[in-house]
């Protein structure tokens, strides 16, 4: 692969619209994933079978095909029906593995590949924004959820932990600024990083990155921070895809120092990041200027050669075992929905 063709391979990009043709020539830059989010919703199953085939440019080489599928309160699909974090905190762990493993069938049917689904931060404050999608509401039973979530949905679909290193110590909401804590690397070690950790070693196939800035570790946001990529690879033993949050939300911070795209896209692959996702304000030109930033990043020498080409291969790798599953999987005719 060219430095080019590199750099296309670790970006997810989005457009909103459900036209497959408009879909299709957007993909034709080589992109390695596209998230879909509710505009990009059709109408009928069918109609969105036909969409996700229609993101595919190499049939022998699919792109990675992913979504917000966390249930209850993040939903892409109106056909979920599976009980969701706001039941399941306060149910048995079987329930999370009968629920996600539904909703895991519901993902691979229409075509999906990828479900930035497990949120793995921890807060028993009702008040935080990240409460409702938590699925515990301390270190133990969020870990024993996020278990269940990841080993169910890893049968079937790559699953991903979020928001890395956690969303709960750092109050506020991430689309809008950065949330900050003072919370130590112990303290987290203890707290935080529980669910992750179980995660990990339960088989997730990817790790999110928030932009999530614990001072006391790092001032920088973690998706920006070559500390906490140092720490999810080398403490955690964490081998698989490391993906950004959507970089729009940095932006949308409203700090000078993050308002471009194309440098923050720069900046997470030279901390560690493989994949750069970008949403919010991503418009059909926004992908491909975020690649000739990181082609020219390499040629200037800001962003090593080696650095790209691990993270290349790390998605690409994720790419050919997607599309070498083979497991069976059909929807779960005993899941009750949610009440």
């Amino acid at each position: 692969m060219t430095t080019a063709e590199q750099a296309a391979s670790i970006v997810m990009g989005h457009i909103p619209t459900t036209d497959a043709a408009a879909l299709h020539a957007y993909m034709q830059q080589g992109l390695g994933g596209f998230i879909l989010m509710g505009a990009n919703i059709p109408a009928t199953d069918d109609e969105l079978r036909a969409l996700t085939a229609a993101l595919t440019v190499d049939p022998a080489l699919p792109p990675l095909v992913a979504i917000d599928q966390e249930g209850g309160i993040v939903s892409r699909l109106g056909s979920d029906v599976f009980p969701a974090s706001t039941g399941l905190k306060s149910q048995p762990f079987a329930d999370a593995e009968a629920a996600f493993s539904a909703r895991a069938a519901l993902v691979a049917k229409a075509g999906i590949t990828v479900n930035f689904g497990t949120v793995a931060d921890i807060t028993a404050d009702s008040t935080s924004f990240i409460y409702g999608r938590a699925l515990g509401t301390d270190p133990q039973t969020a870990a024993e959820r996020v278990v269940a979530a990841t080993e169910a949905q890893e049968q079937v679909i790559a699953s991903t932990l979020k928001h890395f290193p956690g969303h709960g110590a750092a109050p506020g909401d991430s689309h809008q600024a950065i949330p900050t804590t003072g919370e130590t690397l112990d303290e987290w070690r203890a707290i935080d990083a529980v669910p992750f950790v179980a995660g990990v070693d339960a088989g997730a196939s990817l790790l999110m990155f928030g932009h999530l800035a614990y001072t006391s570790v790092d001032p920088a946001p973690a998706s920006l921070s070559a500390r906490w990529h140092e720490i999810a690879r080398e403490e955690l033993g964490f081998d698989g895809v490391i993906v950004t949050d959507d970089l729009g939300m940095l932006q949308s911070s409203g700090i000078p120092e993050y308002s471009d795209p194309v440098r923050n896209a720069v900046s997470a692959v030279v901390a560690g990041t493989d994949l750069v996702l970008m949403i919010a304000g991503s418009t059909p030109d926004t992908a491909g200027q975020i690649v000739q930033g990181l082609t020219a990043a390499v040629d200037a020498g800001s962003l090593p050669a080696d650095r790209l080409a691990e993270a290349a291969t790390r998605v690409m790798s994720l790419r050919l075992q997607s599309m070498s599953a083979t497991t069976d999987w059909a929807l779960c005719p005993e899941c009750e929905p949610v009440g």
